[in-house]
């Protein structure tokens, strides 16, 4: 492997209560999100929430003004509309509510208003509102089945406070990104939630390969400090993290310009959780095992 970082000595750990203080700003903040996730007061997507959500792409670009006027006219009144002007596209979202054949009637709308400028539906999406709530509900169960996982694998692997750090780690990483996203007022779907698991599983990866050093290090049998055991073994990964964070954001950030609406924010949860998944390794699973042990001494 290509060395970027030789024998290197930064002192990860020297500030980790300023840091944790940051991070538990952040961990309330994804509370907060979670806890208006389930009363339905976030920007909640189809998926979840119910409704109809509709792609199309025109021969020519449309006034998105134009076409609310022609939606609210026609009943429609809380439709959501979003417009990529360089693709000529409208995204059309109508929350729950609305009965009958939503996609035929918000079509047939438009065929009527634009008879000169062609369409096709690129996408379409329609789930009543019971099946949005099962959906909401297994999204949160699949979090929570994999955080159970993470501890039980650690758990066995490691000793069980290393499960516990990981998997506080790794809880980190998900609220963090709920709050970002319930902040910058993003959609939240069942693709942002393939990406936050898909994040746990990075996050996970990376702290795995953090912990392995750090028992290697014990095992050596020296006399140092518990904190600078740990400081050495992140210099000791640091190549091995940058590597794997700098080859992966390179695909992300390539989705996240060239993948078109529909990966924007998929690829967008990606890249945010890549970042903050290298700092929680670092600054979260880490210090949290010296709280845990109790040992505070630092000589860097």
């Amino acid at each position: 492997m290509i060395e970027f970082f030789k024998e290197t000595n930064f002192d990860f750990i020297g500030k980790r209560n300023i840091l944790f203080g940051v991070s538990i700003l952040s961990v309330l903040v994804g509370v907060v999100a979670l806890i208006q996730i389930g009363r339905g007061e976030a920007n909640l997507g189809v998926d979840f929430s119910g409704g109809t959500a509709i792609a199309l792409r025109f021969d020519r670009p449309i006034a998105i003004e134009s076409a609310r006027k022609v939606l609210s006219e026609n009943g429609f009144i809380d439709a959501e509309l979003q417009e990529v002007v360089a693709e000529k596209k409208l995204f059309i979202r109508v929350r729950k509510g609305d009965k009958g054949n939503v996609n035929d009637k918000i079509t047939d709308l438009i065929i009527k208003a634009y008879p000169n400028n062609k369409f096709v539906v690129e996408s379409s999406t329609e789930v009543g509102p019971k099946i949005g709530k099962k959906l909401q509900s297994d999204a949160l169960l699949a979090i929570a089945v994999s955080m159970l996982g993470i501890v039980l694998y650690i758990a066995f692997r490691f000793e069980f406070r290393f499960g516990i750090a990981a998997v506080l780690a790794t809880f980190h990483d998900v609220f963090f990104l709920l709050g970002v996203f319930y902040l910058l007022d993003k959609e939240i779907t069942l693709l942002f939630v393939t990406a936050l698991l898909t994040i746990a599983g990075y996050s996970l990866s990376d702290t795995v390969v953090l912990f392995d050093r750090i028992r290697e290090n014990l095992k050596k049998g020296k006399r140092d400090p518990f904190p600078k055991i740990i400081n050495d073994s992140i210099n000791q990964t640091l190549s091995r993290t940058f590597n794997t964070g700098f080859s992966t954001l390179l695909v992300v950030v390539s989705l996240f310009y060239l993948g078109g609406e529909v990966i924007h924010d998929f690829a967008l949860t990606m890249i945010l959780g890549i970042l903050v998944g290298t700092y929680s390794s670092w600054f979260i699973a880490s210090s949290l095992l010296i709280t845990m042990r109790g040992d505070t001494a630092h000589r860097a």
